[in-house]
């Protein structure tokens, strides 16, 4: 099992082991190397969100890739999907991507996509793994290339979107959306008002400290403010690369990514368009969706948590529609990432092509209460080893019975513990998980 990359890449605190200019110098150039072993040409494409640290460790990447034998050029500032999408569609061996999703700005992080679009697999993360680990600078040390850019990049991933949009012509409706002063920021903008969409931007201004702070998909209060007092007919928040996005209601309710799996499910179920009328969604997403999802004969298939998971099951099994609650939502017959552009024009049409608002469209969908608790964690020791875990997890379980759920796991991407509780009654909830929690807090908890 690789040690440094989570379920979405490598994630640190920039300038710090393993995003230090050594460790990243050292895995530019492993994965030149290990490409040549694998037969492909080492040319990739890579970008960046919008955070400070993002260009000097794109540029100390792409020096390891040069020196390896390597071609690279940038797409400057794009989403994640954007690099997913630019990789399969102009044959580029692989794609990079420096982001660190909704994390705050201190905070970096580096995605690699194979030449099929999808994240590597963990056989590949744990050779650029050794590299970083066990790698020794090559004379010279590291030398900063200058970024090759292409800006058409861009162009072509939006022109990519538009041809995959097919919503009605004529009516058009009023979006607010919340770029997370992030990726999207530029992008966004640009292709809803091409569409003809009226469109009224929030958190679009970028000054490399600010993506993720207070705005965007994990703070989409003032998105619902917003579409509130503008009387639009949708909102939208991405988060700071993109490939998630949650939602406000023309009422200025915020619905989050089992509310688009619910949607998108039915209306390709009345298209006969849902593979094997079957969703794959996670471990967290609610019961509320799996109940309403099997009243309108439709199954959920549910996977570990990760976008990477999700696309795994679908790719197995031959399914085109999966997501997460977090906002991930995988249009198979379309891309292989979730991303939050598409996810948006898709969400559009069904609204268009129904002539209905969000609120319509979800108004059957009750969710069961959720608590979610995420805990500060100093290391992440296996959970049964904690003592009196074992025996409080299995108290809660039998106070739950069969109306409730709970899972408890660490994050792939931070030193968190996430637990989660459903079940009939909320205060049940949240006293079962705070149970859970003060155990390990005791134990490994970030004093």
């Amino acid at each position: 099992m690789p040690q440094l990359f989570g379920t979405d890449g490598l994630r640190a605190r920039a300038g710090q082991f393993p995003l230090d200019e050594k460790s990243v110098f050292l895995l530019g150039l492993a994965l030149a190397e290990l490409l040549s072993r694998q037969g492909l040409p080492p040319r990739i494409v890579s970008g960046r969100d919008t955070r400070q640290s993002g260009r000097w460790l794109e540029e100390c990447l792409m020096a390891g890739f040069a020196r390896g034998g390597g071609e690279a050029i940038s797409a400057g500032v794009i989403t994640t999907p954007g690099i997913s999408y630019l990789v399969r569609s102009h044959d580029f061996s692989a794609g990079v991507v420096i982001s660190a999703s909704h994390n705050p700005y201190l905070d970096n992080g580096i995605k690699i996509f194979s030449h099929r679009g999808t994240k590597i697999t963990e056989d590949w993360e744990e050779e650029l793994e050794k590299q970083i680990m066990f790698g020794v600078l090559p004379s010279g040390g590291v030398r900063e290339p200058v970024l090759r850019v292409n800006d058409h990049l861009k162009q072509d991933y939006l022109d990519f979107l538009r041809q995959i949009y097919a919503g009605p012509s004529g009516q058009k409706l009023k979006l607010v959306v919340d770029c997370a002063n992030g990726a999207s920021s530029e992008l966004a903008p640009l292709l809803f008002s091409s569409l003809g969409f009226e469109v009224v931007t929030i958190n679009s201004q970028p000054d490399g400290q600010n993506i993720n702070l207070d705005c965007g998909s994990l703070h989409p209060e003032r998105l619902a403010e917003t579409v509130r007092t503008e009387k639009a007919d949708l909102g939208v928040a991405f988060d700071g690369d993109a490939d998630r996005a949650i939602w406000s209601d023309e009422k200025g309710h915020i619905l989050n990514g089992d509310h688009t799996l619910y949607v998108q499910a039915r209306h390709l179920k009345d298209k006969k368009a849902l593979k094997k009328n079957t969703v794959v969604a996670t471990i967290m997403s609610n019961m509320g969706l799996e109940k309403i999802l099997e009243e309108n004969g439709i199954k959920l298939l549910r996977t570990r948590v990760g976008d990477k998971y999700v696309l795994d099951e679908m790719l197995k099994s031959d399914y085109n529609l999966g997501g997460e609650q977090s906002g991930h939502t995988i249009f198979l017959d379309h891309s292989v990432a979730g991303d939050g552009l598409l996810t948006s024009l898709k969400m559009l049409e069904v609204m268009l092509e129904k002539e209905m608002t969000l609120s319509e469209l979800v108004k059957d969908f009750r969710e069961f209460p959720q608590i979610l608790l995420n805990i500060r964690v100093r290391e992440k020791v296996p959970l049964s080893e904690i003592p009196g875990y074992e025996q409080a997890l299995a108290e809660v379980k039998d106070s739950l019975g069969r109306s409730g759920r709970v899972e408890v796991r660490y994050s792939g991407t931070e030193m968190l513990a996430r637990i989660m509780l459903e079940g009939p009654d909320r205060k049940q909830i949240e006293d079962l998980a705070g149970k859970i929690a003060r155990i390990i807090e005791n134990h490994c908890g970030l004093k």
